[in-house]
């Protein structure tokens, strides 16, 4: 795969750089910024686009199997973050697990002693073939279902029940997705162990 202005890190220099996991065709662009390296693991056919943010320095990241994520996503994992495998961000996503309190009631950012600021956090999980829609914004504590999808431009700010196609500020459920998918993963795992479909 032709880049510019940059290459896709392969497995064998992920784990060289120290990662907590990495398992088999692992792909993270070179402009990627990576904290806490140690703290981020990543399952097998993955692939991070070019300049994503994976922060994990005090928090943990765990990425399953064939997860992609595109190009300007933003994971803050302090309160930790787990996608499930076959499960993708769209360009500019963002994953929060630590936010200040906006009323007015504490101090706010980093630079400011913990015990002036009103921070909530929590972890943010994704299940299996999830798929969000770029520019939306995923706060703390959120978890997406199995087989969800979020349209572009959404708020998630609190966990959405599984198999459904949400949109909106804050996200709704509009319909029930489909899960003919499941079909396409029981092809794919069957033709990786060798088995006739």
């Amino acid at each position: 795969m032709k880049t510019y202005g940059g290459r896709y890190l392969v497995s064998e220099e992920l784990r060289e750089l120290g990662c907590r996991a990495v398992g088999e065709d692992v792909r993270v662009h070179s402009t990627c910024v990576m904290v806490g390296l140690e703290n981020i693991s990543f399952g097998r056919h993955v692939r991070v686009d070019a300049f994503c943010s994976l922060i994990a320095g005090d928090g943990h990241i765990v990425l399953g199997n064939r997860v992609h994520i595109a190009s300007y996503a933003l994971l803050s994992g302090g309160g930790g973050i787990e996608l499930a495998d076959f499960s993708g961000l769209s360009h500019g996503v963002k994953l929060y697990t630590r936010s200040d309190d906006y009323s007015g009631k504490t101090l706010t950012n980093p630079t400011v002693p913990a015990e002036y600021l009103g921070v909530t956090e929590g972890p943010i999980r994704l299940g299996r073939h999830v798929i969000v829609g770029a520019e939306t914004v995923v706060l703390p504590g959120c978890e997406i279902g199995d087989g969800s999808s979020v349209g572009a431009m959404s708020l998630v700010r609190s966990s959405l029940p599984g198999w459904g196609v949400y949109f909106g500020i804050p996200a709704r459920r509009l319909q029930e997705r489909s899960r003919d998918l499941l079909e396409g993963e029981a092809r794919l795992l069957a033709a990786e162990r060798g088995e006739k479909t």
